[in-house]
């Protein structure tokens, strides 16, 4: 016989190591595979494969359009299930979202994806859910959070090497604030690939600016008070870079062993 979990001594008791599930938001595109040609939930393969080498089980969530009570139907189901959450990269948030009208430079905007993304995230912070937010995902966080965006950030910093051009990554550097999640990932300094026209401007609830770019643009937040939520507003998955995945990981590992050790006490 062997100790189990859970602390009592069972015949046949085997020790389960279990991989932490980790949820990844997709967007939806008409696309074209083999001889089809088809609307398709959509999401590069640099995102999962990243969650999968730093050893968890990636599990794709597409916006839904049709489902009984709207985008958001049965997020806190799905969100019981997951140990982590990543939030990805896509179109613009819907100014509507932060109350707002759109400006002429805003594009590709799908309030279901928005609403469906914003279901998940409410659902994961509830219960601290460990999530990494890329790019529009940390756009997402802040809106979700009450806070507002740029709507085409040329317009305030007057250039454009946040995104030369429309589907363009380009290298900037960032600066981390000392003490936070990003400095421990990224350094005290790195330099990140970004495509983004857009960006935070009145922080949402509890956010606190973790990274900026030289001019002043915030690059990465963290909300306060959460064990870990992260958001970037630049590209890890399209450098290959491992390390906030790595991160999200350990901290969805976490998650789960505290999870499991609190229902198992609850059992006895």
């Amino acid at each position: 016989m062997m100790a189990c979990p859970w602390g009592s001594v069972q015949p046949f008791c085997t020790l389960v190591v279990v991989i932490p599930l980790i949820g990844i938001s997709t967007y939806v595109a008409h696309v074209a595979w083999g001889g089809w040609e088809r609307p398709a939930a959509v999401l590069p393969q640099s995102y999962y494969e990243l969650v999968a080498s730093a050893g968890a089980r990636p599990l794709l969530l597409p916006p839904l359009r049709t489902a009984p009570t709207g985008p958001g139907f049965g997020a806190g189901e799905v969100i019981a299930l997951l140990d982590g959450l990543v939030l990805t990269g896509g179109g613009d948030v819907d100014p509507a979202a932060y109350r707002e009208t759109a400006e002429p430079e805003v594009v590709g905007v799908n309030p279901t994806r928005d609403e469906s993304e914003q279901a998940l995230l409410a659902e994961a912070l509830k219960v601290d859910l460990p999530v990494l937010a890329i790019c529009r995902g940390c756009q997402i966080l802040n809106v979700e959070q009450g806070g507002t965006l740029h709507q085409h950030l040329p317009h305030v910093v007057g250039h454009d090497e946040h995104r030369r051009a429309p589907f363009v990554f380009g290298e900037v550097k960032v600066t981390t604030t000392p003490g936070s999640h990003a400095s421990a990932v990224f350094g005290s300094s790195t330099t990140v690939l970004c495509s983004h026209h857009q960006a935070i401007k009145d922080l949402g609830a509890g956010l606190i600016p973790t990274a900026h770019a030289d001019d002043g643009v915030v690059e990465a937040v963290e909300l306060s008070g959460s064990p870990f939520v992260l958001g970037v507003q630049w590209h890890p998955e399209e450098a290959g870079d491992p390390r906030p995945f790595a991160a999200l990981v350990a901290a969805a590992t976490s998650y789960r062993s505290e999870r499991t050790t609190s229902r198992a006490n609850a059992a006895h």
